[in-house]
């Protein structure tokens, strides 16, 4: 039977960040997290899979993923650079269209696949 909450170290080691940005982002409103009957949060397991963009990745042949966090965007023309950090001390970089800068709504700070095909580094969101 699958998990449908966990604890806020298990949440945030999933998404590759730290505690305090799981509890930083619940209090932006950037994930919904709940209360346990302690008065601890709990992440619901729908909320680390809408985080990590695990619905509906079937379609792609990619198998190369890194669950990473946007560090910088720079857009410079038809062309940006996306910057995430995959995990310390790893840092990738993509450079992608802006149109797809754009359509992801990419901005620092925030999570992303990094899928990696042969020499192609593609970004979701």
């Amino acid at each position: 039977m699958p998990r449908e909450y966990y604890s806020v170290s298990e949440a945030a080691k999933t998404l590759g960040i730290s505690v305090d940005t799981l509890r930083r982002w619940d209090r932006q409103g950037r994930i919904k997290a709940e209360r346990d009957k302690s008065n601890r949060r709990v992440v619901p397991a729908s909320e680390i899979e809408r985080l990590r963009g695990d619905a509906g990745t079937g379609q792609l042949s990619a198998r190369n993923r890194f669950n990473a966090i946007v560090t910088d965007v720079k857009v410079e023309g038809l062309m940006a650079q996306v910057e995430m950090v995959v995990s310390d001390p790893v840092r990738l970089v993509a450079v992608v269209t802006r149109d797809a800068v754009e359509e992801l709504e990419l901005r620092k700070g925030m999570p992303a696949t990094a899928i990696v095909k042969s020499t192609s580094v593609m970004v979701q969101r």
